[in-house]
């Protein structure tokens, strides 16, 4: 008789998923990195330009088409930044990182918050970044940190982040 009730007394069984036999993602490489932030900036050109042409508008003749481009360019602006957010927040990507294939993920590999993206990824370097003097110094640190053998920016370490391919 074949009982096809299940061994209350057996070993506990489990399934193995793909994610546990995934081979570990590898990191971005430099270059990879430097052509996402060039492209993240050329994409926001458009959204500078009004603003740029607007201001100078202003200041001479043309008062009332400055202000409606620093509108049109403030809205862009706004808009772009929180589309990037948005894309950073539900994927680590923003547009050049997609177009590069590459994603920014917390260095044990899981998805990064969104606090930790905004306040440590983007602020609290910001900040440094203002203070004077300190600032360019950080700055300059902040990007020749990529050189070491992690491969990482000093804004990853504080993050504790790293941007990997896709």
């Amino acid at each position: 008789m074949n009982d096809l009730r299940p061994n209350p007394y057996a070993a506990p069984a489990s399934t193995i998923t793909e994610a546990a036999n995934a081979v570990p993602a590898q990191k971005a490489e430099r270059g990879t990195r430097l052509l996402a932030a060039l492209t993240d900036g050329v994409l926001a050109v458009p959204a500078w330009l009004p603003l740029v042409i607007g201001s100078q508008l202003v200041a001479g003749e043309k008062r009332t088409l400055g202000i409606a481009l620093i509108v049109i360019g403030l809205i862009a602006l706004i808009a772009l930044v929180v589309y990037q957010l948005t894309l950073l927040a539900r994927h680590g990507q923003t547009l050049g990182k997609r177009w590069q294939k590459i994603r920014i993920v917390r260095t044990n590999g899981e998805r990064i918050g969104f606090g930790r993206l905004f306040g440590l990824r983007l602020i609290a370097p910001a900040a440094v970044s203002a203070v004077p003097f300190l600032g360019g110094l950080f700055s300059l640190a902040n990007v020749l940190w990529i050189f070491g053998s992690e491969r990482r920016c000093l804004h990853d370490h504080l993050a504790d982040t790293i941007v990997v391919n896709t």
